[in-house]
């Protein structure tokens, strides 16, 4: 089981954030009760959405796409997230496996 599923739009990422972090980016892969999550640590506070809005901005820069193709789509509110990315899923699997 992996922290992604391909999608004919694209892929849907399971996330764990790390709002305030001094060390910011992408951490590696986790556990969790419910399975593997992406980890990403952000500098923004998780409040009015500037923790979202900036995972959304690394994980786009990270898998080459525009700000605009990366949304949360469950668990705004909450630290584990589910993302959806637009574009091409074979491409954005490849650089998914490379994390």
């Amino acid at each position: 089981m992996s922290f992604w599923r391909a999608a004919a739009d694209g892929v849907t990422v399971m996330v764990k954030v790390q709002p305030r972090s001094r060390r910011p980016g992408i951490q590696g892969v986790g556990e969790s009760a419910a399975g593997p999550r992406l980890k990403i640590a952000v500098t923004e506070a998780a409040e009015d959405g500037k923790a979202n809005l900036a995972v959304c901005a690394l994980l786009a820069k990270t898998l080459h796409r525009p700000q605009a193709s990366v949304r949360v789509v469950n668990g705004a509110s909450q630290r584990e997230k589910l993302l959806a990315v637009a574009g091409d899923s074979t491409t954005l699997v490849e650089l998914l496996r490379a994390l």
